[in-house]
């Protein structure tokens, strides 16, 4: 039977040593490194069954190493183990993930008993997410990524109207999937055999929506070449999807509602009324009862609408799937663009989580494919990301920049601060030790405490070069 591979990622020669006794043998290989940035190079190599990682230590901590595995190997259970146990760590060890929790020190017992626990629950959760692959390939969820409480509403709205007529309405910003929700919600319904009809609103002028809309008799404007059979009539039976509804003009708007509520169409120019039989779903990225206290929309045909309403929420609210959604796209653009890329550099990954993404999913997926294809190594770096660094939460811009809009918002603006003032006197804590002892990594190593591996990983972390600092 082959081992199960288990990484332990401790900067205590003791621990390591002790966990390699206990485990390695004929069921578990188990490999050991003392920093988490080793820990993400390892990761970014090969894969693993099981990581134990320590929360305290120097350069990059257990929380870090977390959220790199989530990013990189995210079906990867994490055992986290420490000396400070405390209730606040074991919730944020928990809440980042962690699936499971062991103060030092411990029994062999003990820690043997949490990794058969842990790999128990990999089991589970990899016959989920095969049930779930399963279940989504049928109901056209394949297209979406995300686990978080938010999009597990979404789709349990779209099961629940899929099977009705009932028309819906769509809202949330650019760049959420509104379309993806509307072709989900067809494919489910009786009417998955039929036409699905996309017509984006924002694309066509007023007279030119109107014709694509309801259709033209030959001869009814200029142009009018031949008569022309509309979108209503050509997605008969089956679903019509208005995108960027809150486009159409207050006229068009009229016909629209008397479309919806008279069930048939009359083309342009036309005399006789066409009947249709649709599914309607429309969506907007702009608030519609802001628009209609301004007299943009018509409140009518808002509550024809807005039947069976589905909020998408922005890719800042639903921060929990990011690490999914990271890796989905950098696997789908590698296969696509045929590069092997093993993942991203830490500061790169802390960029991505630090970031608002504006243009929302749309955004993250463009941004991965740009990083896949400029990245000239095996590692996409930050500089790979090109960001618009304005949109990540800036704590130097405080309070007259970046506010945050809720209490997510603020405790990662908290977090945000904090590891930007510890950045800083870390620092300095380093260049200080190197200039009193001539640059010599070894002794300032030595001087304040740290291993030489832990030293040279603060370096890294921070950017600093030796070299370049003698050279200035």
């Amino acid at each position: 039977m082959e081992r199960l591979t288990i990484l332990v990622v401790d900067d205590e020669a003791v621990i390591r040593d002790g966990l390699l006794r206990i485990l390695n043998g004929d069921r578990f290989s188990v490999e050991v490194c003392r920093s988490g940035h080793a820990a993400i190079e390892l990761l970014q190599q090969k894969e693993y069954d099981l990581i134990i990682t320590d929360l305290k230590m120097p350069g990059m901590n257990g929380i870090e190493v977390l959220k790199a595995v989530r990013a990189l190997q995210p079906d990867v259970p994490v055992v986290m183990i420490t000396g400070y146990a405390t209730v606040d760590t074991a919730v944020d060890a928990m809440k980042n993930g962690a699936v499971d929790y062991i103060a030092k020190p411990f029994t062999p017992e003990q820690i043997l008993e949490k990794v058969e626990r842990a790999l128990e629950q990999r089991t589970v959760m990899l016959d989920e997410i095969y049930l779930k692959k399963e279940i989504s390939s049928h109901h056209g969820f394949d297209q979406f990524v995300g686990e978080s409480r938010e999009m597990q509403k979404v789709y349990r709205r779209i099961m629940q109207v899929a099977p009705t007529d009932s028309t819906v309405l769509i809202s949330g910003e650019s760049g959420t999937g509104k379309e993806l929700v509307a072709r989900a919600i067809h494919k489910n319904s009786p009417r998955r055999d039929l036409p699905f009809v996309a017509v984006d609103c924002t694309s066509l002028a007023e007279n030119l929506l109107e014709s694509e809309l309801f259709g033209h008799v030959k001869g009814s404007f200029t142009g009018a070449m031949q008569t022309k059979v509309g979108l209503f009539k050509v997605a008969d039976g089956g679903t019509l999807f208005l995108d960027e509804v809150s486009n159409i003009s207050l006229t068009t708007q009229a016909k629209l509602l008397r479309v919806l509520q008279e069930r048939h169409v009359t083309p342009i120019g036309g005399t006789q009324p066409v009947p249709i039989n649709i599914h309607l779903i429309a969506a907007s990225n702009r608030n519609l009862k802001t628009m209609i206290s301004e007299g943009a929309f018509r409140e009518d045909l808002y509550f024809r609408l807005n039947i069976i309403p589905i909020e998408l929420p922005p890719l800042r609210e639903r921060k929990g799937d990011l690490p999914l959604l990271i890796s989905h796209f950098l696997q789908k653009f590698t296969t696509e663009i045929g590069k092997e890329i093993r993942g991203f550099a830490p500061d790169a990954l802390a960029l991505l989580e630090s970031y608002r993404f504006p243009g929302n999913v749309r955004e993250l997926e463009n941004t991965i494919e740009r990083a896949v294809v400029l990245a000239e190594g095996d590692v996409i770096r930050r500089d790979d990301l090109e960001l618009a660094e304005s949109a990540a939460p800036d704590p130097g811009m405080m309070p007259g920049g970046y506010v945050p809009s809720n209490l997510e918002e603020l405790k990662e603006i908290r977090r945000h601060i904090r590891g930007k003032a510890v950045e800083t006197v870390e620092k300095a804590f380093v260049l200080s030790a190197l200039e009193r002892n001539n640059w010599n990594i070894t002794r300032a190593a030595e001087e304040t405490g740290l291993l030489r591996p832990n030293f040279q990983g603060m370096l890294k972390k921070l950017g600093i070069s030796v070299k370049d600092q003698l050279e200035r």
